[in-house]
């Protein structure tokens, strides 16, 4: 059930329509044998119910018209009719029944989350997922990948505006998956329509769902839990890819996790660090500290002119990696590689005139990391 509105859009501008919009007034049947199962019995609940619609205001209507006053009509006493009673028992009984029935068998498949292909830990943080694939050594983190200034309004928005991530969750296509959904900070919701899966990811408990897409492609959803400030930038983007291709994916990502691990070693200029720490620095810090540095009085502190970034590169380094308990400060140690810290914390240590011309080096983000690794 799809309603065009061409027709409004001409009214309000005159007969000149600026843009063409579909407001989809139902459910998507989605692509896989779940979500067109709940598709399919939420249209029959609906037709039911319009049935019962139609004939209970169907029968007062026509009593209300043909038992007016104008007509002469009396109002007849009585009470205690056992066999009406019995009618407007069974009946209800009947339908409730009816409906139950596919109703659980549906909720039965949907539940049936054994003898899965592949198992994905899927974890909430304010404002993006992490995706652990467990006994394949894959771990990373997905990030809303729309810039800036779209955001602010600076800048044309693109095709797919808040629905655009830089790490998609890749899958293989017709393979069973088990998601086991949690959360790291607030209560999120990982949900992607077109799969008919939608879960609550809870910290400390752990909430399961599977799919199966029989379609390669890529399919968005978003978090739909109103889980802080920046809700609306947490989204959700699935790639499913043929077996061969999903193979050689996970080769391409084992051998980026290895070239990451080289790169740690090795040499990085001044200018390097800065011009990548000011791409992960907007990509990853300036929602809170803001792209000038500047923080939010009374939320997020500013980094420019801070005591710490200006005098304390120990306690930088180390607020930067494991964050800071009972604040909205997360651990980046986990979410960013050893090169990236190391530039975002030179960044920080050296823009918006904090000048202090201090570098940090990926050798030694790796060797703190190792150290907080093993005790």
């Amino acid at each position: 059930m799809r309603v065009s509105a061409l027709p409004l859009l001409l009214a309000v501008a005159g007969g000149v329509p600026a843009a063409r919009a579909d407001w989809s007034l139902n459910m998507t049947p989605g692509v896989t044998e779940i979500s067109q199962a709940v598709f399919d019995l939420h249209m029959t609940i609906f037709w039911i119910c319009v049935a019962i619609g139609v004939v209970v205001f169907g029968v007062m209507l026509w009593s209300i018209f043909h038992h007016r006053k104008s007509k002469g009509a009396q109002a007849k006493h009585f009470h205690e009719n056992t066999l009406v009673e019995i009618i407007w028992t069974v009946i209800p009984f009947v339908i409730l029944i009816g409906m139950a029935v596919p109703a659980t068998a549906t909720l039965i498949k949907m539940y049936d989350k054994s003898e899965a292909d592949l198992d994905i830990q899927v974890t909430g943080y304010q404002w993006k997922w992490r995706y652990q694939y467990l006994g394949e050594d894959i771990d990373f983190f997905s990030n809303l990948s729309t810039p800036r200034e779209q955001i602010s309004n600076d800048s044309e928005k693109g095709e797919n505006y808040l629905l655009e991530v830089d790490n998609p969750l890749v899958i293989p296509a017709d393979k069973k998956v088990r998601f086991l959904i949690t959360s790291n900070d607030v209560i999120h919701s990982w949900w992607v329509p077109a799969f008919a899966v939608k879960k609550d990811a809870v910290p400390g408990f752990i909430n399961e769902a599977w799919t199966r897409v029989p379609k390669p492609g890529i399919y968005r959803g978003q978090c739909a839990e109103l889980c802080g400030v920046d809700h609306g930038f947490m989204p959700v983007v699935v790639e499913v890819k043929p077996q061969a291709e999903y193979e050689q994916w996970l080769a391409d990502v084992r051998a980026a996790k290895a070239e990451q691990a080289a790169a740690a070693q090795q040499e990085i200029s001044f200018d390097e660090l800065m011009a990548q720490g000011e791409q992960v620095y907007n990509r990853a810090c300036a929602a809170c500290h803001q792209v000038t540095g500047e923080g939010l009085p009374n939320v997020f502190p500013a980094l420019k002119g801070s005591a710490m970034v200006l005098q304390d590169m120990a306690g930088h380094i180390d607020i930067v990696l494991n964050g800071k308990s009972g604040t909205a400060m997360q651990a980046f140690r986990d979410q960013l590689s050893a090169v990236e810290l190391a530039a975002v914390i030179t960044y920080e240590r050296n823009a918006w005139g904090n000048d202090t011309g201090e570098m940090v080096s990926p050798a030694e983000i790796s060797q703190r990391t190792a150290a907080s690794a093993t005790e």
